[in-house]
């Protein structure tokens, strides 16, 4: 059920009501899409990690090529000062009603932001959990976000041409648009795509969760979203969606298989050509190193000397030596979750020897306790080469990119990743490991040919990692071919311009596919109510 509140708020403003010019075109030629973006995090509103950079950044790259684009996601603690208040709604998710008050913002002048209000699921300590555990009513906070995203879509004068679900916390929206839910008539003819960000995140909760959000007598759901001992949200989205992307060609290929599937790999394969892998992109007007407000000098593959101003910042923000030879000898980076997943234990079997090279290190991350402390206590034990930050500071993370000569990334599987290409725009060598869009993105360097862009290695062992580690500090001594790599790294183009004009030919073929489904018509009949029974 949905029904508006006492106040009554902006229809044309939170609903996704095109603007006068609704008739014109987009970049392509075709009709303008109105896609609406179910999020949990986003920047600069709420940020974990690389969802909220990716859902900004792309939702700017796709209102840019002429679509109508507006996200929705919950308006949580740290983002209580954001928008303004815009109306309430009554949300009913099972038998549960919610008062949900509505508050608009936007990303620049072209994408509409509507926040949900609904302190006792939000307001707390915590996106997804706190204290090391997740909230136990993850089910009803998502739940509450998917449906309210498809009410507010549902009653916009022209409903949505694509529900577009990001990761498990907007899973449910595909399941509830197929389940049939009271008062989503109107979104029939409207396409879901869901984007798997991370595969290890599945949103597996216990069967009755199904009940409480209103889904237990739909037919069929129980059953396709069982997994584990639970049902898993991320399956539903994969199952029930029009088109299921993931974010590097290669992690696409990765998925489908068992090793990286995590057992959604049968109904991932069973998803066949709509099943598509884009790569993400980067917002390059945050990440300019001419004209980035974190660094203490500008710098561009034309004049690169700007960066060794950065470089001696890093090294002064960290407390390390800034003397002449700490300034000579490469500094590597590294910004990231302290998790398995990054090669941490790696880094771990091999922590005594890095100390041992002609390096400097700097970290900066949070996350599991005990890798926390091993860097900690690395910096401890070797002050003047090792500096740590346990924690995530923005600024300083553009600092250690525009700063670093190498960023390492060994992952054990990695998406796609966003820092080895910021790295590549700031002119700082990745080295990583081949796995995902860590392998799409990153060329190994070639000495005799001059070309690539960083040094990779295949097997995932702290043998292999040191090996690659040692060979990119030893091309550092050769000037000429060091700089060849920064300027190969920095000629690419990693902006969102590209992967969003890839992400329109999916939706126009998943929309062409929803209204076939629907029946064949090109428009979803009849103004929707206020209310939905």
């Amino acid at each position: 059920m949905w029904s508006k509140g006492e106040v009554e708020y902006d229809d044309r403003r939170m609903s996704g009501e095109m603007p006068p010019d609704a008739a014109a075109r987009a970049a392509d030629g075709e009709a303008r899409l109105r896609v609406v973006m179910v999020v949990s995090e986003a920047v600069p509103f709420a940020k974990t990690g690389g969802l909220a950079d990716v859902s900004s950044a792309f939702s700017l790259a796709l209102a840019g090529l002429g679509h109508d684009v507006s996200l929705v996601l919950p308006r949580y603690r740290e983002a209580a000062d954001a928008g303004s208040p815009a109306g309430r709604v009554t949300v009913t998710v099972g038998e549960v009603a919610y008062e949900v008050g509505l508050f608009a913002a936007s990303l620049g002048r072209d994408v509409r932001v509507t926040l949900l209000d609904c302190p006792p699921l939000y307001d707390r300590e915590g996106l997804y959990g706190a204290g090391g555990r997740d909230h136990p009513d993850n089910p009803a906070r998502f739940g509450l976000l998917v449906r309210a995203a498809l009410g507010l879509g549902a009653a916009a004068p022209e409903p949505p041409s694509v529900i577009h679900a990001h990761d498990w916390q907007a899973a449910l929206g595909p399941v509830m648009l197929s389940a049939g839910l009271p008062g989503l008539e109107r979104l029939r003819g409207s396409a879901s795509v869901q984007t798997i960000h991370n595969l290890a995140y599945q949103g597996v909760f216990p069967p009755d969760c199904l009940g409480a959000l209103g889904l237990a007598e739909a037919a069929g759901v129980a059953s396709t979203l069982a997994h584990k001992t639970g049902v898993s949200f991320l399956k539903g989205g994969i199952v029930y969606s029009d088109a299921v992307t993931t974010v590097s060609p290669g992690y696409a290929r990765e998925i489908v298989g068992a090793e990286f599937g995590r057992g959604l790999d049968p109904s991932l394969r069973e998803r066949g050509t709509s099943l598509t892998g884009i790569l993400n992109g980067i917002d390059v007007d945050v990440w300019d190193p001419t004209a980035d407000p974190h660094l203490p000098a500008p710098f561009s593959a034309g004049d690169l000397e700007g960066k060794r101003a950065s470089k001696r910042a890093v090294i002064e923000c960290y407390g390390l030596p800034t003397d002449e030879a700490t300034l000579t000898r490469p500094l590597v980076g590294m910004v990231s979750r302290m998790v398995p997943q990054k090669g941490l234990d790696l880094l771990a079997e091999i922590s005594d020897d890095l100390a041992g090279l002609d390096a400097t290190f700097v970290v900066l991350g949070t996350g599991m306790a005990e890798y926390q402390a091993l860097w900690q206590g690395l910096a401890a034990r070797h002050p003047a080469q090792v500096g740590v930050h346990v924690g995530f500071d923005e600024a300083r993370a553009h600092l250690v990119e525009g700063g670093a000569d190498l960023f390492l990334m060994p992952s054990r599987f990695e998406p796609c990743g966003l820092n080895q290409l910021y790295s590549l725009r700031y002119g700082t060598v990745p080295v990583v490991r081949a796995t995902g869009g860590l392998a799409d993105t990153v060329r190994p360097f070639d000495p005799a040919t001059g070309q690539g862009t960083g040094f990779v290695f295949t097997e995932y062992s702290a043998a292999a990692l040191m090996a690659s580690l040692r060979a990119a500090l030893a091309v550092f001594g050769d000037r000429a071919a060091w700089r060849r790599i920064q300027v190969n790294g920095m000629a690419e183009d990693h902006s969102w311009d590209v992967s969003a004009r890839e992400y329109v030919k999916v939706y126009r073929r998943a929309v062409a596919s929803a209204r076939r489904r629907a029946g064949g018509t090109a428009e979803q009949a009849g103004p929707g109510s206020t209310r939905f029974e």
